[in-house]
C-alpha cells in the first residue's frame, strides 16, 4: 500500500468514526454566524459607549450601561412591566380560545373544511399587514368600530391612543392573528390521541366535563406545553404588529413600547446603540429564563 493510499484510509477511518459531527459541522457553523455572532456583539456594544455614528469610534466604559439602563424606571422597567402583561395575557386567551376552537373541530362534521379554512385565514397575512388593517379599523376618523360606536350614542374611543385602551388593543390583535396557530398544535395533539380511555370513561358513566378535565387534557399536556413555548418565545418578541398598529414616533407611541420597541427606539431615533445593546441583552436574558422554566414544566409533566 503506498503511502497516499494509507493517508486515504486514515482519513476515512477518521471520517467514519466522527461522521456524527462531521454531518453537524454546517448546521453549527450556520448557528455561529447567524446566531451566536450576533448575540457576542451586541454583548461587546453594551460594555462600550457607542452612539452617534456608525463609524464613530467607542471606548470600553464596563457595566455603567446596565446600571444606567436597571435604574431607569421611566421606560425601562415600565416597558418590562408592558412585556411580560403582553405575553401573559395573550398566551391565556390564545391557549384558552385555540383550545376551545381545537374541540370543536375535533369531531367530523358537516362543512369541516369550510371551517377549518375560515379559522386558519388569520395566519395568511404577515402581522404588518394585520397591524395596519387594525389601525385603519379602529381609526378615531374613519375607522368602522367607532362609527358604529358613534351610531348607537356611545362616544368615539381613542383605540390605540388611549392610556388604558391602546395596550389591550394591541393585544386583541395578536390574540386574533395567532390563536389559530395554536388551535392547528392543539388539534393535531387531539387527533394523535387514542380514544380508548375516552370510551372506557364514557362506559363507566362519567360526563363530557369529566372526561375533557380527567382524560383528555391530562393527555395532551405534552401538546399544551409545547404550543406554550413556540407561542411564549414568539410573543415576548413581539415587534411588527406593534409597530405596524401604532405607527412610528409620537407621545402615545410609549402605551405600548415593549422592551423591542424600546431598543428600536434607541437604535434608529436616537443613535444609542450601546445603550439599546444593553436593552437587547438584559431582555435575552429574560426571554432565557422563560424557556428554561417552561421547557422545565414540559420535562415535569413528560416525566
Amino acid at each position: 500500500m503506498t503511502a497516499r493510499a494509507a493517508r486515504l484510509d486514515s482519513f476515512s477511518h477518521w471520517a467514519n468514526k466522527h461522521r456524527r459531527w462531521l454531518f453537524a459541522l454546517p448546521a453549527m457553523a450556520f448557528i455561529v454566524c447567524l446566531m451566536v455572532f450576533p448575540v457576542v456583539w451586541t454583548a461587546w456594544l453594551s460594555v462600550t459607549d457607542a452612539s452617534g455614528s456608525v463609524r464613530a469610534d467607542s471606548s470600553f466604559i464596563g457595566l455603567k450601561n446596565y446600571g444606567d439602563i436597571l435604574t431607569d424606571t421611566k421606560r425601562f422597567w415600565p416597558a418590562v412591566g408592558r412585556t411580560l402583561s403582553f405575553t401573559v395575557v395573550v398566551l391565556f386567551f390564545e391557549m384558552l380560545f385555540g383550545l376551545g376552537i381545537a374541540l370543536l373541530l375535533w369531531r367530523p362534521f358537516r362543512g369541516e373544511r369550510w371551517v377549518r379554512t375560515t379559522i386558519l385565514l388569520p395566519l395568511v397575512a404577515t402581522p404588518v399587514a394585520v397591524g395596519m388593517m387594525w389601525r385603519l379599523i379602529f381609526d378615531p376618523s374613519i375607522g368602522p368600530v367607532n362609527r358604529l360606536l358613534v351610531a348607537v350614542g356611545i362616544p368615539a374611543q381613542p383605540w390605540l391612543a388611549g392610556q388604558y385602551t391602546a395596550l389591550p388593543t394591541t393585544m386583541f390583535m395578536d390574540i386574533w392573528q395567532w390563536t389559530p396557530m395554536v388551535a392547528l398544535i392543539l388539534l393535531a395533539g387531539l387527533t394523535s390521541l387514542s380514544d380508548e380511555p375516552q370510551e372506557a370513561a364514557r362506559v363507566d358513566g362519567a360526563s363530557g366535563w369529566q372526561t375533557l378535565r380527567f382524560i383528555t387534557l391530562p393527555m395532551l399536556r405534552p401538546t399544551l406545553i409545547v404550543a406554550l413555548l413556540l407561542r411564549g418565545i414568539d410573543a415576548l418578541k413581539t415587534f411588527d404588529i406593534l409597530i405596524a398598529a401604532k405607527g412610528k414616533g409620537g407621545d402615545s407611541f410609549n402605551e405600548v413600547e415593549t422592551l423591542n420597541l424600546y431598543a428600536y427606539g434607541l437604535s434608529f431615533d436616537y443613535n444609542e446603540y450601546a445603550r439599546s445593546s444593553t436593552v437587547l441583552i438584559l431582555f435575552f436574558v429574560i426571554i432565557v429564563v422563560c424557556i428554561f422554566l417552561l421547557t422545565r414544566k414540559r420535562a415535569e409533566s413528560a416525566s
